[in-house]
């Protein structure tokens, strides 16, 4: 097995080298594994999870604590606002900005995290999307509430015929993503797709990890995690984030917690209910991300068990 390297550099492109890619489901135990490898190695963690890099969110969302960011420096951590809809395309473009800026230069990176995306797009690129307007989003979404995805998908046959016999006409989120992207470009989606991005990491230097917890094991973590963000404020924070009045379809609003925990401050449901709601809906999610990564991860992804020694 091949040691990890103790200095990261960019590649003469851009690209980071000597990166270390660190994915497993939630309540995996990768977060510590990857404060242990920053500590050792003098190295840089950068969140690759969704969730993780809305601000608001910090217990709901397991980020490392006040504690741990201070250990190592931390880069793409609640730096969004939950009233911004965050996309991978969005996450690429402040990791290229961190590459260009130099901060993650001369110390080992590790990019650690659940989202399976934004991992294929580090490593093997995507396509570079525009950025929407938050005008054009929010007419968009107030049209498919108004109007309902059959209309809209009429809209877009009309506009781009192409997509739209891509798509189902219930597929409300797709038929809109594509109309959106049409009104802020005036260039169809598929032109967009087809312009395939590159790797921000150089693949033959970095190392590929994948965290693979026995089953059992996973979700007696969930179950704990779950109480201990309870204890650590997980309700007051669903309270500030319903103070904001955000639309209830934005990513933020769909962390796991959220809707089970505003249930039970809205009298809909008892806490006890909420919570059992909100362990299970996390389980359900651990086991699709592990699916994920079982099935979309390559030859080259290390699989380890939680507490597995790595060589330096």
């Amino acid at each position: 097995m091949s040691g990890i390297e103790n200095s990261g550099e960019q590649a003469g492109d851009g690209r980071v080298t000597n990166a270390i890619l660190i994915a497993g489901p939630t309540a995996s135990g990768k977060s510590a594994l990857a404060l242990d490898l920053a500590e050792r190695k003098g190295g840089v963690i950068v969140n690759t999870d969704s969730m993780q890099g809305y601000s608001v969110l910090d217990v709901l969302t397991a980020r490392p604590s006040a504690a741990e960011l201070a250990r190592v420096p931390h880069f793409l951590y609640g730096h969004v606002h939950p009233s911004t809809a965050y996309s991978t395309g969005a996450w690429l473009r402040d990791v290229t900005r961190l590459i260009a800026a130099g901060v993650l230069s001369g110390r080992p990176v590790i990019f650690v995290g659940g989202t399976g995306l934004y991992f294929r797009a580090l490593a093997e690129g995507i396509s570079d999307m525009p950025d929407i307007p938050q005008s054009v989003r929010e007419r968009w979404r107030y049209e498919l509430k108004e109007q309902g995805a059959e209309r809209l998908h009429r809209i877009l046959m009309r506009e781009d015929s192409t997509v739209a016999m891509q798509l189902r006409p219930t597929d409300g989120q797709r038929i809109v993503r594509a109309l959106e992207v049409l009104d802020a470009s005036g260039r169809s989606i598929l032109e967009w797709q087809a312009a395939r991005g590159r790797p921000l990491v150089d693949r033959d230097s970095a190392r590929f990890l994948v965290i693979e917890p026995d089953r059992g094991e996973l979700i007696e973590r969930i179950e704990a995690r779950f109480d201990h963000m309870l204890d650590k404020g997980a309700l007051d924070e669903v309270r500030r984030l319903m103070a904001l009045d955000l639309d209830p379809d934005l990513p933020a609003m769909k962390a796991i917690g959220v809707r089970e925990l505003q249930a039970a401050i809205a009298g809909q449901m008892s806490f006890p209910e909420a919570i059992e709601h909100a362990k299970t809906a996390t389980r359900q999610y651990a086991k699709r991300q592990a699916t994920w990564f079982r099935h979309q991860l390559g030859p080259e992804w290390q699989r380890l068990r939680p507490g597995d020694a790595l060589a330096d």
